[in-house]
């Protein structure tokens, strides 16, 4: 089929939840895209920062198609090799980054994790308040949606699960006042991803950890599109020298198949049997396809690529910006970076498309980069070259 009969039969029979763009994408290879009547595109998008190895991936499609036809699905009634090897390893990463022991709740995607998280801080602690950032994205099911920042996402939807105090984000004094006594957990992104790509500081992290200690209340990092080595470190805190109480993975975890992960240190994890639980969490197939990308992730030493790519990328932005006026700044960390604009991004990734490169917004002025983690240099050359072409 063609783009336009592929959208056409989309728009007709969805419930129409998606914005939609004008192409249709059929087929994938690495950090490029082809569309259904054959154009070719680099993907910075990377399914919003899932493909975090790239599309068809050889050893994450041969470990698919390998479980697809051994065992697809055992729920968490029984073991499972894969689902094994993959909670192992994670607690492994969880232990190494935060020298503390972990336990591993596997769901199918973030905002199943936010859930799980708010209930496992309300389960630890016996409170109900909860703490989020201006500007966070949490997720759009209800309890997620309730941490999430703007009200255009949440107002027809509420009244949702509270209370929850906003604070703004890097401000210490805001997150001092709004913890006390009723408070659950505070979450926090370490980059804000949908909220433009802000970085937290070293001092507000630091700040937030020593606040929930102090009141009880469990500290929850969403990790949700900063880990998976997004940022250069597989969990994006490792940055800050912090050890959270709790947090949440999914995105780039499973390489391209929907997975979701709570992680949460060993003393928090209050759950009863049966007091939570996911009938697709944790299944064969994803779990392999998890354990697929992880191993390549090692093999292709995809931490030090997402560094390195990540500050030769950062450098090259910057200079785009001494060209571009329109440019107000360029920030970021790893490989999850952005534009901030004082021009509308939306005409920028219409007209980057058009040219043969897909990336996003976040935000009405920002523009978002999200490439796999093991783009090639010439790719990166191509797709800075779409960008000055189409900079005012």
């Amino acid at each position: 089929m063609a783009n336009a009969s592929i959208l056409e039969i989309e728009k007709k029979f969805e419930m129409g939840v998606y914005p939609k763009r004008d192409i249709s994408l059929v087929r994938g290879r690495g950090s490029l895209v082809w569309d259904a009547d054959g154009k070719e595109y680099v993907d910075f998008t990377s399914g919003i920062g899932i493909a975090i190895l790239g599309h068809a991936h050889p050893k994450i499609a041969e470990a698919v198609s390998r479980q697809a036809a051994t065992l697809l699905t055992c729920n968490e009634s029984f073991g499972n090799d894969e689902r094994a090897k993959l909670l192992e390893r994670l607690a492994s990463l969880w232990q190494s980054a935060t020298s503390t022991s972990g336990k591993v709740f596997l769901c199918n995607s973030g905002t199943e994790a936010i859930e799980a998280a708010i209930k496992l801080a309300r389960a630890k602690t016996g409170r109900k308040g909860l703490v989020a950032a201006m500007n966070a994205f949490h997720g759009r099911s209800t309890g997620s949606l309730a941490l999430t920042f703007k009200p255009k996402y949440r107002e027809r939807f509420e009244p949702l699960i509270g209370p929850v105090a906003r604070v703004r984000y890097n401000d210490v004094e805001s997150l001092r006042a709004a913890v006390n006594a009723d408070t659950a957990a505070v979450f926090l992104e370490v980059i804000q991803g949908e909220g433009g790509i802000r970085p937290a500081t070293a001092e507000y992290l630091k700040a937030a950890r020593e606040i929930c200690t102090q009141a009880g209340a469990l500290l929850v990092i969403d990790e949700i599109q900063t880990g998976c080595a997004r940022t250069g470190k597989f969990f994006a805190f490792e940055h800050y020298g912090i050890a959270p109480d709790a947090c949440t993975l999914a995105k780039g975890l499973g390489g391209g198949v929907p997975i979701g992960a709570l992680i949460a240190r060993e003393e928090a994890c209050a759950f009863k049997p049966l007091e939570h639980g996911s009938t697709f969490g944790g299944n064969p197939l994803v779990c392999a396809s998890a354990n697929a990308a992880l191993d390549a992730m090692d093999a292709e030493h995809i931490l030090a690529q997402a560094r390195e790519n990540g500050e030769w990328l950062m450098g090259r932005l910057r200079s785009l910006s001494s060209r571009h006026p329109c440019i107000i700044e360029v920030r970021g960390q790893g490989l999850m970076l952005a534009l901030e604009l004082k021009v509308e991004s939306k005409p920028i990734l219409q007209a980057a498309q058009a040219n043969g490169l897909l990336v996003l917004s976040a935000g009405e002025m920002v523009v978002r980069l999200l490439p796999p983690l093991n783009t090639p240099r010439p790719v990166f050359e191509k797709a800075l070259s779409i960008l000055d072409s189409v900079l005012p």
